[in-house]
């Protein structure tokens, strides 16, 4: 068996999968405020899965937002989770994980969930946008998770595709992230209503579908820049798949359109032709499965490399 946490901004989601990916047990708990609580909680799930399962688990993947350092094996930034900043998190999980675990970015480790159990299987490359209050890129080439040089490929949410767009959380201005995410599509309702009503983009989604012009708008102009992002991936990976989940995916059918017409605008024609642009297919898990399936592939290559 495999354990596997999903670190997001609002919800720590976990499980445990045997070697084929299937789900044993899931769960799901408040993220802590900060990251001392954050391990204190950690130390007590971990404690409780040893000892309820009758199965041994043999290895931990953490998906956890931000720039994760390979070298340093520590989160540089984290805009969502800013308590994560330069934290040496290898050496705190290391005081109370006592199997083999590795840490990756949380999109990473949704993008090879997906890849091995969900939309993206017997896909050789693929990327996954997952789109909620934030938007998290994992991308996968030929078969594996592309890192980069030091672990920090895959920020498709922080290119920038409206200069004149509003701040970002990494420091940067017009970010894909800040232009299709949740709390954006809220400030475009809120702009094209003229009402500043504090409203969620659920709200906002049920709105679209009562035909509510500002709503509908809302979600178009999002699409509008998520069809940018699209574009980009595109033109420079010419991927097999590109799978896009997240909260805001819920409301797909104003957002698909009008993303799809400018990626195919913003493409090359060929590209954009072998490209697949589906929903990704395991919602809330692809994160936590992911992170076990990786830990566990990483920690059968180390005892080959060791043994």
């Amino acid at each position: 068996m495999y354990a596997g946490f999903d670190l997001g901004g609002t919800a720590l989601k976990f499980g445990v999968v045997d070697g084929a990916g299937k789900v044993r047990k899931e769960f799901q708990v408040s993220t802590p405020e900060n990251v001392e609580k954050l391990l204190q909680l950690l130390e007590e799930i971990w404690g409780t899965l040893k000892n309820n399962l009758q199965q041994k688990i043999r290895s931990v993947g953490f998906g956890i937002p931000g720039i994760f350092c390979s070298k340093e094996q520590k989160i540089l930034q984290s805009p969502n989770y800013p308590d994560l900043d330069n934290f040496a998190l290898v050496p705190a999980l290391s005081r109370f994980i006592d199997v083999p675990f590795c840490i990756n970015n949380d999109a990473n480790m949704a993008a090879y969930g997906e890849y091995r159990c969900g939309a993206g299987q017997n896909a050789h490359s693929l990327v996954l946008l997952t789109i909620g209050t934030g938007v998290g890129t994992g991308i996968i080439l030929n078969g594996d998770i592309w890192e980069g040089a030091c672990g920090f490929a895959g920020e498709l949410g922080h290119a920038v595709v409206n200069p004149k767009g509003d701040p970002c959380k990494c420091g940067s201005r017009g970010c894909l992230e800040t232009e299709v995410s949740a709390p954006k599509i809220v400030k475009n309702y809120q702009a094209y209503s003229k009402s500043q009503q504090n409203i969620t983009a659920e709200e906002v989604s049920r709105r679209a579908k009562n035909n509510e012009k500002a709503a509908r708008q809302a979600f178009a102009d999002a699409g509008r820049y998520l069809g940018l992002g699209l574009a980009l991936a595109i033109n420079l990976l010419n991927p097999e798949k590109i799978l896009l989940g997240g909260g805001v995916m819920n409301a797909s059918e104003f957002l698909f359109p009008p993303a799809i017409d400018e990626a195919a605008n913003r493409s090359f024609k060929g590209s954009f032709q072998c490209c697949s642009i589906e929903r990704a297919t395991l919602g809330n898990n692809a994160g936590f499965i992911g992170a076990a399936l990786w830990a566990r592939r990483r920690a059968q290559v180390h005892s080959i490399s060791t043994g």
